[in-house]
């Protein structure tokens, strides 16, 4: 877990927004994932980030297996997911739909209510022309499992291998523009949420 130090005020009381990033990517060199590295480097202000690491970590689903003590895995998703006031997603396509990995995760939160009314966005950072069966496939799961999707945090982004810095993050100033406008846009809508 990786988080930024970062802590914000909504409507006059001090209190942190976490913002869980979840990478579709199982890939080291993945676009994805360099779009929440960025967005992990520069949070907006009043936001800390946490940094979701397991998906290669957790087991196929199968509902036989969740009775507790559930796998550490799955325990630890669970575990994120409940800190985090909301979810950013940003996965590629793979074969027309979601990876595998990203969907077998999505499946591990059914029947435990992890993103019911949980307050989500997602990030499309593919080429014009592709990943449009990844963003629809990702809605209908999200909507199935009853999260609220967040459309202010939600962007269609192209970001191109060129524009990823030798560290691993965006470096075109105005794609970074352009992704800090809609995290920030995230955090603002979750403050009437706010307690």
């Amino acid at each position: 877990m990786k988080s930024g130090d970062v802590l914000g005020t909504f409507v006059g009381v001090t209190t942190p927004t976490n913002l869980l990033l979840v990478s579709g990517s199982t890939r080291a060199a993945s676009t994805n994932t360099a779009t929440l590295r960025t967005v992990r480097a520069d949070p907006p202000s009043g936001t800390t980030v946490i940094w979701f690491d397991g998906l290669s970590d957790l087991p196929a689903f199968n509902p036989d297996d969740e009775i507790e003590p559930v796998h550490p895995a799955v325990q630890h998703l669970r575990a994120e997911l409940a800190a985090a006031d909301a979810v950013i997603f940003c996965t590629p396509e793979y074969a027309g739909s979601l990876p595998g990995s990203l969907k077998n995760l999505l499946d591990w939160t059914v029947g435990h209510g992890d993103l019911y009314e949980k307050p989500v966005a997602w990030i499309n950072v593919a080429a014009e022309g592709r990943g449009g069966g990844a963003q629809a496939a990702l809605a209908t799961v999200l909507g199935y499992v009853s999260a609220m999707i967040i459309e202010e945090g939600c962007l269609r982004m192209p970001v191109p291998r060129g524009a990823i810095g030798p560290e691993g993050t965006i470096r075109d100033p105005a794609l970074r523009a352009r992704l800090g406008a809609a995290v920030s846009g995230l955090s603002g809508a979750l403050r009437p949420l706010a307690p």
